[in-house]
């Protein structure tokens, strides 16, 4: 019953896979695709630079930060997520189109948000695993997020999901940095602090 599948389109459709650099005109538009992976492996944006204008897909969103969760173990999506920002930090965009909320007219400022978002989160996990060793979902349990529930217990199935997920890639970047460590204890799974 979800919106996405009930209203999903049920019919062929014939596309091109667009890559970076290749360039898409449309009336008096014409947009560089700039691949923008880290929300997910494949994503893209679309920048007009005659006209300033930057189509940030779920790459930039303006009062929510886009969901960053670990697709598979073979990237590091939150590292990768970062390194996309600065990329598209280095562009003259004067209105940002996100792929839903609010317009955005000031993409650096935003970038610099989300980039210390991303940093506060790291420290709230390595400050929650100072207390022991977790799997992911008991990280994200113990995370700091912007709901309206009062409890992890009563947040819905759907949005503890996303919230593992994004503990988890937060993790995963950690791991890379070499300041946690992923061990397998009594067939589980858990991340511990390195030393």
């Amino acid at each position: 019953m979800h919106p996405g599948f009930k209203y999903g389109n049920t019919k062929k459709v014939d596309f091109e896979i667009l890559k970076q650099d290749d360039v898409l005109s449309i009336g008096d538009y014409s947009f560089k695709c700039i691949e923008t992976p880290g929300h997910s492996p494949g994503h893209m944006c679309l920048y007009d630079s005659s006209k300033k204008i930057l189509v940030s897909g779920d790459h930039i969103l303006s009062n929510i930060t886009p969901n960053i969760s670990l697709w598979g173990d073979d990237w590091d999506p939150l590292g990768v997520y970062l390194k996309s920002l600065d990329k598209v930090s280095i562009l003259d965009v004067e209105l940002v189109l996100p792929g839903h909320r609010g317009l955005i007219t000031s993409c650096r400022e935003r970038i610099q948000e989300l980039k210390l978002h991303h940093q506060e989160r790291v420290d709230e996990i390595l400050a929650i695993l100072s207390r022991g060793n977790l799997n992911g979902y008991q990280v994200a349990a113990q995370m700091t997020w912007d709901m309206t529930y009062e409890s992890w217990e009563m947040f819905p199935v759907t949005q503890k999901w996303f919230a593992t997920g994004e503990a988890i890639a937060h993790l995963k970047y950690l791991e890379g940095k070499g300041k946690v460590r992923r061990e397998t204890q009594q067939g589980k799974l858990v991340y511990t602090l390195a030393k």
